[in-house]
């Protein structure tokens, strides 16, 4: 679907490595289009060992991997791991057509045009996703270009192999986020054909990705830090309370309603309450705003999208009530709760295992599944 950082094929076992989990899932192909999952586990991540997405200890995150590969029974050592932060580059580039040869060629030397990381720290990949003619009969193409700084992807090379695993290939986390929701005839589904888009929001307790799929290809990605830990915070802060109880208190009292007129929480302070929404519409106003400039950006650059007609929500950070509620009236589009399940089939232990973490398994399937796709 999309192209990893290096390496040539995906192996057979997808690991996510989170702020708050490490994640590792193996697939093989079914029937139909789908997989069956045949491993899953998640273990806890020592806190403070990735912030926003990157790895600041990688002896740490070893050790949790390490824990992982025991508890889940996993024997495979080959792996695909993904990254979602903000030294994560991901460009649609069009070109005049060119073969395979000499497009590797030209982009290392053009890419400092594209991307706002010096070329020499760090690492690219691309891919061709199509090419057109021009109305001046220019034979072009686009090109899509990934760049992540080198000292962000030696942390998890580092973390991985310290783990005993041989790492395979390294992926943009929202490329196997779309590859985990969306079916393989996506290039044909409708809302495609009548020029939308489907958009991708996956928000984490540290940050949030955002991704644009066009024709069944991710043309567009950005990670913000807005999460789930700063609607928390917010509400710290203002009530004078612990991390902790405050993110019991988020998701006890949830968002205003709709009406204005809110409902009380029982065995709660009603001002309590009502401090806490007002806080809490607040960071919801600016994860809206923060959205809708990503979305619109994509929008100016699009040539055949005019909409983005739905947009699949998921992740761990959003279990607040009513936010998939706040999106849609400020976004002003439809809003689905994604299922990162739909395109696998489980049984047993592993189907417990998966079930027991549906809101935070979606990468590492994806991952997975790109291996045998």
């Amino acid at each position: 679907m999309a192209p990893g950082l290096f390496g040539s094929a995906l192996p057979p076992v997808g690991l996510d490595i989170g702020a708050q989990y490490v994640r590792a899932a193996s697939v093989k192909p079914s029937s139909g289009g789908t997989f069956t999952l045949t491993a899953y586990g998640a273990v806890p991540m020592p806190y403070g060992a990735v912030v926003e997405g990157e790895i600041v200890d990688p002896a740490a995150v070893t050790a949790a991997i390490r824990d992982l590969w025991k508890r889940a029974g996993i024997r495979s050592k080959d792996v695909a791991t993904g990254v979602s932060n903000q030294k994560v580059v991901v460009r649609l580039v069009d070109l005049p057509f060119m073969e395979a040869g000499e497009l590797a060629g030209a982009i290392q030397y053009q890419a400092q045009d594209y991307i706002p990381i010096p070329i020499e720290g760090a690492i690219l990949s691309h891919e061709k996703i199509g090419e057109y003619v021009t109305p001046s009969d220019e034979h072009m193409m686009e090109v899509l270009l990934v760049a992540a700084q080198r000292d962000m992807i030696s942390a998890a090379v580092s973390a991985v192999t310290g783990a005993g695993l041989t790492l395979k290939q390294i992926d943009v986390g929202t490329f196997a986020l779309a590859r985990a929701l969306l079916p393989p005839d996506a290039s044909v589904m409708p809302e495609d054909a009548q020029g939308a888009a489907t958009g991708i929001i996956q928000v984490t307790s540290g940050l949030t990705n955002i991704a644009v799929v066009e024709r069944g290809v991710p043309r567009f990605t950005r990670v913000s830090a807005i999460g789930g830990n700063q609607f928390t915070q917010a509400v710290a802060n203002a009530l004078g309370v612990t991390f902790d109880e405050a993110e019991a208190i988020k998701l006890r009292v949830g968002l205003s309603s709709n009406d204005g007129v809110d409902m009380p929480v029982e065995g709660m302070d009603p001002e309590m309450v009502r401090v806490a929404r007002e806080v809490l519409g607040k960071e919801a106003s600016k994860f809206i705003a923060e959205v809708r400039r990503s979305l619109d950006y994509y929008l100016t650059q699009a040539v055949q999208v005019q909409t983005i007609r739905r947009i699949l929500l998921l992740g761990t950070g959003m279990k607040m009530d009513d936010l998939a509620r706040y999106l849609e009236k400020g976004l002003q589009t439809q809003i689905v709760a994604a299922d990162p399940l739909s395109r696998v089939r489980a049984s047993g232990a592993v189907e417990q295992a998966v079930l027991a973490d549906r809101a935070g398994c979606a990468v590492a399937i994806g991952l997975a599944m790109g291996g045998v796709d």
